[in-house]
């Protein structure tokens, strides 16, 4: 499967790492690359996560990474994934 990354989960990451950056550059560079790894997985095991939260789809899937979560949807028409966003993990939603 391809993964796609959207724009807005491009721009919403880059201001994450900005901020993490603030603080400790190499903490951000560390985010990014463990979050790079954990979204190539996804070519494999598309569904190793749970159904989001945020939407009521079964195909639309929310990978957590540090207290982040990162909605992606799965076409398996397309054999796309396709990253929609990544935003702080909010209790509660359940």
């Amino acid at each position: 499967m391809k993964i796609v990354k959207t724009k807005s989960f491009q721009e919403s990451l880059e201001n994450i790492l900005s901020y993490i950056a603030e603080d400790k550059k190499s903490a951000a560079i560390q985010f990014n690359r463990d979050l790079n790894k954990k979204i190539k997985d996804l070519k494999d095991f598309p569904f190793m996560y749970h159904k989001s939260y945020y939407f009521d789809d079964e195909y639309i899937r929310d990978l957590t990474h540090k207290g982040y979560s990162i909605p992606y949807e799965v076409d398996l028409e397309k054999k796309i994934i396709a990253i929609i966003g990544i935003t702080k993990y909010k209790k509660g939603l359940r």
